[in-house]
Formats: structure tokens, sequence, C-alpha cells
């Protein structure tokens, strides 16, 4: 065994199977971590200090290389087998296991013990074991941290281990490509091969939460969250890119998290300990909060690109993707919720990033359409997220704004918010951050001080008195006035240079719902069914 370095834990690497490694470093801080980076050449250092690596050819997630392991543990469970999750046999997880640890044997590895959630109650104990110092970094960053007196006694109860450059063999693995992401409830256990890109480990993680806690009565959701002066908090669902993270640092609210929380009996709670912010074209004028937390010694810039002899980034240029990330600590952020935890909603906002151009940009919804616009999650993949996208946003549905870390049956989650919902009298917007004037490519996108005005002016019901219109096509109830906002902007046929054609794209998306959520309608009310667009009503 080589020299173990740092504070490790009593609960050794044997018991994930590891052994005969060159090196361990335990529980690093970020300063000892930026060493090992730059030491191993992992990444450079950025002119104020945070790490900047590339993770190339994987610049986003690759959500059809994402498996789960069916085996008795999970007979029962109503798991949604199918494009998100792909079964692989017991067999062909503990040769992937066998072949992670016969690649670490002779390597170095970092480890870290973390928690994931803010809430006593549902925290769960973690380990990221990665052979890449600045992996482990981000691990860091992104989970919530262990006093150092804890670290000898920590004991995981899932372990993340990540190992970018074992490739699989589709042929004798059971996987359908060299990269994998291979989760286990029986052995509590994840391997990652094949891809760089961090996000996996987040993710993967993530996806353990959503099938653990539906359970104990949590909703675990895809959401930024935070919290006014009085005590009202607020959730941002959506996928990458619709904002979450820019809407919900907010210099007049205080951050609960930007990303991924659970709603339990008494509020919601916060389930990592940093923030995983997208960067490109980043403005400090806009998103001041977020640009300050980049600039930070230990934060992880993934894919940005960098002058060589300054070290200074450049957040508009996306030559390697438009994917670009940062990692840091959630205490980056000055107006952050420090215990990661406050009350129950008082608004939700659903955000999508519409590439048509006709939903929109703020509607009310009412409980039966917050049922159907959840379950269909309809936005548009921002270019590059994911593996196989291209420079252009791509409309889709996903399922919660969650399906690619969903592993229970949709129906599962909308349950459980449709409870909560009613139980605490939360009020559902519906707000597109994308496109106006006319679909992507010929109208433009919606303005970030303009839907930040509407979401204020929600926030602080100061549209509650304004008299909202029926649109004939979506059935949805929008203000027709906002405090800052141009009317015509609300009106999103308005915007257009000649309505025929909107109303072409709308009957063309209304088309797409419906397809859609015919894999819902047996499952839900009528009432539900009903909420959302139709052809006939357009």
């Amino acid at each position: 065994m080589g020299e173990i370095k740092g504070i490790s834990s009593n609960y050794g690497l044997k018991n994930q199977g590891l052994t005969i490694l060159k090196h361990e470093y335990w529980n690093l801080g970020p300063s000892m971590l930026v060493e090992q980076i730059v030491r191993r050449e992992e990444g450079m250092l950025g002119h104020l200090g945070a790490v900047i690596v590339n993770t190339a050819p994987h610049t986003g997630r690759s959500p059809n290389d994402k498996f789960i392991v069916k085996d008795p543990s999970v007979a029962d469970d109503p798991i949604d087998w199918g494009k998100i999750n792909h079964p692989i046999s017991p067999e062909h997880f503990d040769r992937l296991a066998w072949k992670a640890e016969a690649y670490l044997q002779g390597s170095d590895v970092f480890v870290h013990d973390l928690v994931v959630g803010a809430h006593p109650q549902y925290q769960l104990p973690i380990r990221v074991i990665t052979d890449s110092a600045w992996q482990s970094l981000f691990a860091r960053n992104l989970f919530v941290r262990i006093p150092q007196e804890r670290f000898p006694d920590a004991v995981p109860q899932f372990t993340v281990i990540s190992v970018p450059g074992l490739q699989a063999d589709p042929q004798t693995d059971g996987t359908r490509t060299g990269t994998f992401i291979a989760l286990n409830f029986s052995r509590r256990m994840v391997i990652i091969g094949g891809t760089r890109y961090a996000g996996e480990i987040k993710k993967s993680v993530f996806s353990i939460m959503n099938y653990l806690l539906p359970p104990q009565g949590v909703l675990p959701m895809h959401c930024s969250a935070n919290v006014g002066e009085g005590g009202d908090v607020a959730l941002f669902f959506g996928l990458s890119g619709t904002g979450k993270t820019t809407l919900s640092s907010d210099t007049d609210r205080r951050l609960i998290g930007d990303d991924e929380h659970g709603w339990g009996e008494d509020g919601v709670f916060n389930f990592e300990g940093g923030c995983y912010a997208k960067t490109i074209k980043l403005r400090k004028d806009l998103e001041p909060m977020i640009y300050d937390s980049t600039r930070r010694f230990g934060a992880v810039l993934e894919n940005v690109c960098v002058d060589p002899v300054t070290r200074k980034v450049n957040f508009s240029d996306g030559s390697i993707t438009e994917n670009t990330r940062a990692a840091y600590p959630i205490e980056y952020v000055p107006n952050s919720v420090p215990e990661g935890r406050a009350g129950h909603p008082n608004n939700i906002f659903f955000l999508t990033a519409d590439a048509y151009g006709v939903l929109p940009p703020l509607a009310r919804l009412s409980p039966e359409q917050a049922m159907y616009y959840f379950l269909s999650g309809y936005t548009s993949k921002l270019a590059g997220t994911e593996k196989g996208l291209g420079t252009d946003p791509e409309a889709t549905f996903s399922s919660c704004f969650a399906a690619p870390f969903l592993p229970l049956n949709p129906n599962v989650y909308a349950h459980l918010l449709g409870e909560k919902i009613s139980r605490h009298q939360a009020r559902v917007w519906l707000v597109n951050t994308g496109w106006t004037g006319g679909p992507y490519g010929v109208g433009e996108r919606i303005a970030l001080p303009a839907t930040r005005a509407m979401v204020r002016a929600a926030l602080n019901q100061q549209l509650d008195s304004i008299p909202t219109r029926r649109d004939p096509y979506f059935g949805l109830d929008i203000p027709v006035e906002c405090p800052g906002v141009p009317s015509d902007l609300l009106d999103p046929r308005k915007t257009w240079p000649d309505p025929a054609q909107y109303d072409l794209q709308a009957q063309k998306l209304i088309a797409r719902f419906s397809e859609n959520f015919t894999q819902f309608a047996s499952e839900v009310s009528e009432q539900v069914r009903m909420a959302g667009p139709s052809l006939e009503r357009a």
C-alpha cells in the first residue's frame, strides 16, 4: 500500500474493493488539491485562482450510456425502464467493477467523504473516489462538506468511483459504447468510465436521491430555490440552460441552492453544497453573483476558453462547447442560506426555453395545468448539454423537468408534487426564457432583464390585481401587463411580423404536446388531461 495523505476514514478503500494503490489522497482541502492539479498537469490555474480544465471529447452528459442494475432489490420498484434507464445485469456490473479495481491498481486515488442533503433527517453519506485531483475538487465543491473531525468515522452509504480513462467493451460488458454510468442499488455503488465530464458524478448522485426519497414522502426536485426577506420561498424548475441558476441568484433574495432540492414535511432543503453554473456568455452586469463566484480561488471551470498568457477567461468563446461550466462552493455566493433549508414554497416557476417562440413569457397555471406541464416538462435542450446535441436548441419533453435523472416512473414525482401544491397552496407559473418574435434562428431570445422583472412581479404579488387574458391556443392565463415589461412582449403572437406564421408554429407545438402526453393520459384525471393545449382549442 502506498502512502496515505490527508485525513483518512477508518472505513478504508478495501471496502470498495480497491487494493494495491500507489498513493491515497484523502479529504484534501482546496489548496492541496490545486497544487496536485497543477503538478499533475490536469489543468491550469486561472489568473484569479480558479482551476481551468478541459473534458473533451465529452463536454456534456451521455444520457444514452446510463445504466441501472436490474436485480431482485429493484424488482418491486416502479423503475422507469426504457430510453432513460437502461437495464444492466449484476454480472455485467460486477465485471465493470472488477475492471475499475484493476485499472486503479498502482495508481494514485483521490477520496472525499461528503454528504448529500442539508436536512439531517435525509442526509446521505457518500464517498467519491477518482484518479484525478480536479474531479475530487469538483466533488468537494458540489456536495455538502463535513467537519474535519468527522473524517475518521465517515462511513459511506453510497460510493461513486470515477475512472475516465477506463473504456468498457460493449460486447462483453453489456454497455452501448465505451462510456458508462452504471448504478447498482444493491451494492450502493456508481461506476463511471469513458468520460471526463464531471457532471456525471453530480447527476448520478441526484439519481440516487430521486430513488431513495419518494418512499419517505420527500419530493426530489430538479430546481433552484431562494427565499425572500419575509421568508417566502420560490422554486425554479427547468433543464440546464433554462435559467435556474440565473433567476435564483437574485441580489434581493437569499439563495438556498441552484439545482437540486427536496421538499419534505417541514419545507425545502438543498441536496448540494455548491453550484454548477452554465457560463457561456456570462456577464458581470447581468449575473454578478455567478460571475464573481467563478473568479474565486478553488472554483472549477470546465471547457472555458482562456488566454494562455494572461490566463484570463473569455466566457463569450464557445469554441470548445456551448456547455461551459463553473463549479464552486455555495458560500462563494454572498447571500446564500448557510443551513441550506427554508419553509414551504409560496411560488413555483416552471422554466422552459421555447425554441418555437410561441409560448408566453409568463402565465399563471391552475393546479391541473401545473400537473400537465410538470409531467410534460417541455423545453429546448440547449447546445452542448448532452453528447450528440448540435449547435441549435432541440425541442424536447423531459418529464418533471428532470427525465434523465429519474429512476422511477414520472407519475411518482408528479403525484407528490400535486399533493404538496394542494396542501401548501403554492402558486405555479410557466415562464418562457426562450424565443419571441419567431422561432430559433428568426426571433430573438427573451431578454434576461424582462424575465427578471416578470419573476419579481410574481414574487412581490404585483400581478395579483392585474387582469389576465386566456390564450386561445394553450388555455393559459396571461397577465395583460407587468411592471417593467413591454405589454406586447406578454402576447407572443403580437411579437411576430407575420401572425399567420405564429399560428402555424403554435399548432405544430400543440401537436407535439398532445402526442407526448398520450403516455400519461390513462394515469391522470380527466381534468389534468384537458388542462393542456389542444388542436381543437386552436
